[in-house]
């Protein structure tokens, strides 16, 4: 296994990390404070490529390997955590918007999201569950051969109140039939009978999160994608990919952590000596850098092995559980070791930590990323039932 990076690899993380260093990071707290998402930076980082690179090229993406675009979102994470969700968000929901929609509904939206003119997210989540996702109550029911009519409701839903469209999960099948019954549709959020909510959350306030709600929303049938019952297996697909670029994501932003911590700690000086030679202090940061570099290897190895082929379920399982776990605890740490500096809203740390502790749950909980493991390596003998 070979993780050195091409020439072009270089150049285009060079570019992700210049544009995070110059661009996001100073803005970063302004916009979790604003609570939205800045469509000018998004606009810039879509000039230069680093949205949903992974897109084919004939649909307006650029093609890019799973690794090139972790590479753009560890980078794009290290200066805001949550303008590095876009990416992920993007390739994700674009992925099956490329795979299986209509070629004139992937020609008109694909350019608008790769550009960062349009914003899409992923409405899979409902009330009665999150864990349990193909417990689908929001029902589409066919209206002839024209459209579909959506009523229901959508909850934990990134970009609840700022995405243009989602990929949105519907019941067409019976309720008894499970993930079988379950369609995907594009839905714009402009069609008459859809409303939002948006939740005061604790962390990613410039993503956001709420409810969507469907009030007899026809959809055209053209925006059904991929066959009826189909939806469930089409994103549960791309869920190894994105697992990773999550575990970059966390990764990147303890590095940030890291890296203004051993500047501190050289500078700041206690009983006439730097705080780095008390091994108190330096220990935590030393012990730190090795979780974040175990944690890096295993979310680019996992990459490795999606762009070649081969297996990894399980690896993007261990990089959804292991990354963000470990990311709070090395965040954590850096915040206490800047003292109550590191505890003022004005610190990055707390911004941080309050940020990645979301991906705690999101995108799959621990418990689930542990019973995947568990079920790739003895099957369902893993899974109880009751």
């Amino acid at each position: 296994m070979d993780f050195s990076l091409t020439p072009e690899q270089e150049a285009i993380r060079e570019t992700a990390d210049r544009f995070a260093r110059e661009k996001l990071a100073p803005r970063y707290l302004d916009c979790a404070a604003s609570g939205r998402l800045d469509r000018d930076l998004l606009q810039e980082m879509g000039a230069l490529g680093l949205i949903a690179p992974d897109l084919p090229e004939e649909h307006g993406g650029y093609g890019l390997d799973g690794m090139t675009s972790g590479l753009i979102v560890e980078a794009l994470a290290y200066g805001d955590f949550n303008m590095a969700y876009i990416p992920l968000l993007t390739g994700l929901s674009g992925r099956i918007l490329c795979d299986h929609g209509m070629p004139e509904l992937v020609g008109q939206w694909v350019p608008k999201l790769v550009s960062g003119e349009a914003l899409i997210g992923l409405a899979l989540t409902e009330p009665r569950g999150g864990t349990d996702a193909a417990n689908l109550q929001l029902r589409a029911e066919k209206q002839g051969n024209s459209s579909y009519r959506l009523n229901g409701e959508k909850t934990s839903i990134s970009l609840s109140d700022q995405a243009d469209l989602f990929v949105v999960f519907a019941r067409t099948g019976d309720s008894d039939e499970g993930a079988k019954g379950v369609s995907a549709f594009l839905v714009p959020m402009d069609l008459p009978g859809i409303s939002r909510s948006h939740f005061d959350d604790f962390g990613s306030e410039s993503v956001g999160r709420g409810s969507l709600f469907f009030d007899d929303v026809d959809v055209p049938a053209e925006n059904l994608l991929g066959r009826e019952g189909g939806g469930f297996y089409q994103v549960m697909q791309g869920f190894d990919y994105s697992r990773a670029l999550i575990g970059l994501q966390c990764v990147a932003a303890a590095q940030a952590s890291l890296d203004e911590s051993w500047a501190h700690v050289q500078e700041r000086r206690a009983f006439d000596r730097p705080l780095a030679e008390f091994q108190g202090v330096s220990f935590p940061l030393s012990e730190g850098e090795t979780f974040m570099h175990a944690a890096r290897l295993m979310c680019y190895e996992t990459l490795w092995l999606r762009d070649n082929g081969q297996p990894h379920t399980d690896k993007a399982a261990m990089c959804k559980w292991y990354a963000p776990k470990m990311a709070v605890d090395v965040i954590h740490n850096c915040l206490l070791i800047h003292g109550h500096a590191g505890y003022s809203k004005d610190s990055p740390h707390q911004q941080r930590l309050r940020d990645v502790i979301g991906l705690e749950i999101g995108d799959g909980t621990s418990q689930i990323s542990k019973l995947i493991i568990a079920r790739e390596k003895i099957g369902n003998v893993a899974v109880q039932y009751r």
